[in-house]
């Protein structure tokens, strides 16, 4: 089940939801308008087994994404749940102006709170700026027991790259 915008609101006053910093106008009917952080990774090639990525900070004038370039971005708020699982998706007037998010990787675990790594897909050039709303997160009730999150990518803060090619040919 998902939380509505008023639900969300009780939760993150209860403690159970970790929006930071929180910003009402932000809230939707069933989520939350997050913005998108300083910092790109663009990806540049493969080295061996690595992947080489080049740390961008975002210009206040903004920055042209590329059609055919892997970038990564990050959320500007904290975001995590210890009760409720969330999902990061793009917004629609984000896709209708052809930049796409969170393609391959939405679902947020609960007990895991930190700065998203997002996934920037651009159909045709479009120039991105930091602390722009980007994306939305929704917040939903698990069934079952919670277990804690322990997978590798939710320690980080800032846009993190696979680890290795082994991490995306399994």
């Amino acid at each position: 089940m998902i939380l509505t915008g008023n639900e969300i609101q009780r939760q993150l006053d209860k403690g159970n939801i970790l929006l930071c910093p929180f910003n009402s106008s932000q809230l939707n009917p069933n989520s939350y308008n997050y913005r998108l952080g300083p910092f790109l990774k663009v990806f540049i090639k493969f080295n061996g087994n690595k992947s080489v990525f080049k740390k961008v900070r975002i210009p206040k004038k903004g920055y042209i994404l590329k059609p055919g370039r892997m970038y990564l971005g990050h959320t500007e708020e904290l975001i995590g749940s210890k009760k409720y699982a969330m999902s990061l998706i793009g917004r629609s007037s984000m896709g209708r102006l052809g930049l796409f998010l969170q393609v391959s990787a939405n679902l947020g675990h609960t007990n895991s709170s930190h700065h998203w790594t997002l996934e920037l897909v651009p159909s045709i050039p479009i120039r991105i700026y930091p602390n722009m709303i980007i994306g939305q997160v929704s917040f939903w009730t698990n069934r079952g027991e919670i277990k804690k999150y322990t997978g590798k990518f939710g320690k980080y803060n800032l846009p993190q790259e696979a680890m290795n090619r082994y991490d995306i040919n399994r």
